[in-house]
C-alpha cells in the first residue's frame, strides 16, 4: 500500500456505508482498533470533519442503494448529540433505507439514549459485553461489571431493535471452561438475538501488546480456542441458535449482525477503510492529520489498486467466515464467464477432500470440524495484515509504504 488517492467510486455493488468514532471515556489496552480518549475540542474537530468528508462523497454517492450504515469505534456513543447529527446528514445525503448498526459500550447506552438511536434510524446494535464476571473484566482492563453488561442487555431488548448482538472474548488470562460457560448461560438467559464471541489476541502496537513486549501477535493456545469454541456451539445450539459465522450464533428468525460482510464499502472518520472494487484504501489514524486534511482533500493515508482476481479472493474471504458460499452470488457479482469451481479449485478442492467444506444443491457450506481450522488458516493473513497496516499507522499519519 501506497500514498495514493484513487478516484472517487463508481460502479459499486452492494454497497455499505461506515462510521468510525475513535474516542472512549477509557482505553481498554487489549482493544486493536483506532481510539483515543475523548476530549470535547478534539471530537468538534473530528465532527467538522467527517460532516466535510460526506459532502466531498456525496455526488458520487448520492443516488446509490446502500445495503447498510455500519457505526464503530471507540464508543460511538461518548458524545451522543454529535454522532446524532453525523447520522442525520447521512440521511439527509444518502438514500439509507437500510440497516443501521452500531457498536455500543455497556456503560454508554441509557434507555434515553437507545430510543435516540432508535429514533434515529438505527436498527440493529452490538454491545461489547466482553465477560460478565467482575474479576475478568478487571484483568482485561475494561471500566463496567459484570451487573452493568446484564442490565444492558436487557434495555436493548425491551428497547425494540430488529437485532441485539452481545459481543463476549474467550481465552481471557485465567479464564477456566466454567467461567466461559457462566458467560454463555448468562447472555443466553438474558434472550439476545446474536452472540458473537472471540479469542482474545495480542497485538504488539497494542498497549497490552507494548507493555508485554512482545514482538508479533500472541494468541491463545489452540487447544484452549478449541475446547471453548467447541462449548460455544453446544450451549448456543442447544438453546436454538445456528451458527451463522466462524465466532457468531443467530436465533433462526432475526436478521444477522456483522461488520464485515459488504462487498464494496465507503468509509468516513479517521482509520476507516474503504474497497470500492477498484481500490482498496484507509484514511490516516490521526484524528488532528484527519481533520486538518479537509475539505481541501480526501484524509486518504495508503492505497492499493485491486484486481478482478483479487476482488474475488476479497469476496471468498469473507464468504467463508460466514460458512457459506453461494455460487448464484458470485455470477451475479463477477458475471457467468467464469464458475466459482473454476476460479478457486485450488483452494476449495482441498477443503473438500479434507472434510472441512461440503457442497450441496449449488452452495458450499463449511462443516463444523472444519470452521476452526478454516479460520486458523485465514488468520495467517488477517492477524498480520492488521498488524502491519494498523501498526504503522498508528506509529505515523502518514506512512510511507506498508507491505501486507
Amino acid at each position: 500500500m501506497l500514498p495514493d488517492e484513487p478516484c472517487f467510486p463508481e460502479n459499486l455493488k452492494r454497497t455499505g456505508l461506515y462510521l468510525h468514532v475513535p474516542f472512549c471515556k477509557s482505553l481498554c489496552p487489549f482493544c486493536p482498533y483506532n481510539r483515543i480518549e475523548y476530549d470535547g475540542e478534539l471530537f468538534s474537530q473530528y465532527e467538522r470533519a467527517v460532516h466535510e468528508e460526506i459532502e466531498l462523497y456525496t455526488p458520487y454517492l448520492r443516488d446509490r442503494e446502500f445495503v447498510s450504515l455500519y457505526i464503530g469505534g471507540g464508543t460511538p456513543t461518548v458524545d451522543l448529540a454529535g454522532l446524532l447529527r453525523i447520522l442525520n446528514h447521512l440521511h439527509q445525503n444518502f438514500s439509507l433505507s437500510c440497516d443501521i448498526c452500531i457498536e455500543l459500550h455497556p456503560s454508554n447506552m441509557d434507555s434515553e439514549s437507545l430510543d435516540l438511536l432508535k429514533d434515529a434510524g438505527v436498527s440493529m446494535i452490538s454491545i461489547g459485553v466482553e465477560s460478565t464476571s467482575d474479576s475478568l473484566l478487571r484483568r482485561i482492563g475494561r471500566n463496567h461489571d459484570g451487573k452493568t453488561a446484564l442490565d444492558s442487555l436487557r434495555r436493548a431488548g425491551n428497547a425494540g431493535f430488529d437485532s441485539v448482538n452481545a459481543d463476549l472474548m474467550f481465552a481471557l488470562p485465567g479464564q477456566t471452561l466454567k467461567d466461559w460457560e457462566n458467560d454463555l448461560r448468562a447472555v443466553i438467559g438474558e434472550g439476545v438475538d446474536q452472540v458473537s464471541t472471540y479469542p482474545l489476541f495480542s497485538f504488539p502496537y497494542s498497549d497490552l501488546g507494548q507493555s508485554q513486549q512482545i514482538r508479533e501477535v500472541k494468541r491463545p493456545a489452540s487447544h484452549l480456542v478449541i475446547s471453548m469454541l467447541n462449548l460455544s456451539n453446544s450451549l448456543l445450539s442447544q438453546a436454538g441458535y445456528i451458527r451463522c459465522a466462524v465466532w457468531s450464533w443467530l436465533k433462526p428468525v432475526k436478521k444477522k449482525f456483522s461488520s464485515i460482510t459488504r462487498h464494496h464499502y465507503i468509509g468516513f472518520g479517521p482509520s476507516a477503510a474503504s474497497m470500492t472494487g477498484s481500490h482498496f484504501y484507509v484514511n490516516t489514524f490521526d484524528v488532528r492529520s484527519y481533520a486538518s486534511n479537509l475539505p481541501g482533500r480526501r484524509p486518504i493515508a495508503l492505497s492499493m489498486p485491486v484486481d478482478k482476481r483479487l476482488e474475488m479472493a476479497y469476496w471468498l474471504y469473507w464468504r467463508i467466515y460466514e460458512l457459506k458460499i453461494y455460487e448464484e452470488d458470485f455470477q451475479n457479482l463477477f458475471g457467468t464467464a467464469t464458475s466459482l469451481d473454476s476460479a478457486f479449485s485450488k483452494v476449495i478442492r482441498p477443503l473438500e477432500l479434507t472434510g472441512m467444506i461440503e457442497k450441496t444443491n449449488g452452495q458450499y457450506r463449511v462443516t463444523d470440524s472444519g470452521a476452526y481450522w478454516i479460520h486458523r488458516l485465514q488468520n495467517e493473513y488477517s492477524l498480520n495484515y492488521i498488524n502491519r497496516l494498523w501498526g504503522k499507522c498508528r506509529q505515523t499519519p502518514w506512512p510511507l509504504e506498508v507491505l501486507l
